[in-house]
């Protein structure tokens, strides 16, 4: 059972708008969160002290802030879906006062967010995907294999679908297809057929359940060394219930639609597949004419629309990798609008 419906629909909700600086409860848990590539970012962006911001994933708004104490007269926009990470982005933006506005929103959302607002264009748009340090480490959330919680792994609470949904009545094809399509697991029939066989006994419905049907699934010698055995089927899950990959390239998309000509695009990825659809969009951004070779003129009127700043990724520098090793598959690409 595939989602044919992004989870991008729907009117932005500036309900979560958090810049008064009053202290937030954020389930009694600091919000952690280290900003990677947080200099890059910031390089990659050519902020101008009166230019209008989008950070797409404002997570705990490390990135956020760093952007919006370089403005004067100029204004940064910090969307995300999670409510905890809206809250504890407005806490963190609050002493910016009117510079930071927070909202609660799908970054595929930019357009509903920006028009809401009343803006009409933007000067750059930062993106940090995948999972925040935050949901990980807070075991109630069910992103994490090292703790035993509900299954879960909703980015937006407000959804319906979870893992526990994925996990328990999805189908073996299709268990199988997002682990190994997802989570790029070569162990995934053996893992989706031991899913379908537990679950027939009894539902799963923690993570602790899941993991440990995921290590018997794995053959013993596999097991050993190297990453987790339950850490591509965890990315597999996840992905599949928010719909990850989906709203990449929709969002690049938009976002490009609403920057001025020389505003730039700067996304951070963490994994293969995150990576291939940035820099397959803004391949397919940056080229021009796409007529067969050999017409005598162009007929397709097609143009470049940006210019790829950076022809391989950036990557974290051993300072970075010494203090947040999570951040080791980090990958940063850059495109300019024409």
């Amino acid at each position: 059972m595939r989602s044919d419906k992004l989870p991008c629909n729907g009117a932005s909700d500036l309900s979560d708008l958090s810049v008064n600086g009053q202290p937030v409860d954020i389930g009694g848990q600091t919000f952690a969160h280290r900003s990677v590539l947080l200099e890059p970012c910031m390089e990659a962006l050519a902020i101008k002290p009166d230019g209008i911001y989008v950070d797409g994933t404002a997570g705990g708004g490390g990135h956020s802030y760093e952007i919006a104490r370089r403005l004067t007269s100029g204004r940064l926009i910090a969307i995300d879906q999670d409510e905890a990470a809206i809250k504890a982005a407005g806490i963190k933006l609050a002493p910016l006062g009117e510079r930071a506005t927070v909202v609660r929103n799908n970054f595929c959302h930019i357009a509903d967010v920006l028009d809401t607002l009343g803006v009409d264009r933007i000067d750059g748009v930062l993106m940090d995907l995948g999972v925040s340090s935050y949901q990980l480490d807070t075991p109630e959330r069910g992103f994490s294999y090292m703790a035993d919680a509900p299954l879960d792994m909703r980015m937006d609470a407000r959804q319906s679908k979870n893992a526990y949904e994925v996990v328990n009545t999805y189908s073996e094809d299709e268990l199988r297809r997002i682990l190994f399509e997802y989570g790029e697991e070569r162990f995934a029939s053996r893992i989706a057929a031991r899913i379908v066989r537990e679950r027939e006994i009894s539902p799963i419905e923690t993570t602790g359940q899941l993991t440990a049907l995921i290590k018997a699934a794995i053959p013993a010698a596999a097991r050993e060394g190297g990453h987790h055995p339950a850490k591509r089927s965890f990315q597999a899950i996840r992905i599949e219930v928010n719909a990850e990959l989906d709203v990449i390239r929709p969002a690049l998309e938009a976002a490009l639609d609403r920057l001025k000509p020389g505003g730039r695009m700067a996304v951070i990825t963490f994994h293969s597949l995150e990576d291939r659809i940035v820099k397959q969009t803004f391949a397919d951004m940056a080229s021009g004419c796409t007529c067969p070779r050999g017409l005598p003129v162009c007929v397709c009127g097609k143009k470049p629309q940006v210019k790829v700043v950076s022809k391989k990724p950036i990557l974290p520098d051993a300072e970075e990798l010494e203090f947040n090793p999570r951040s080791r598959s980090a990958k940063l690409r850059v495109a300019e609008k024409l």
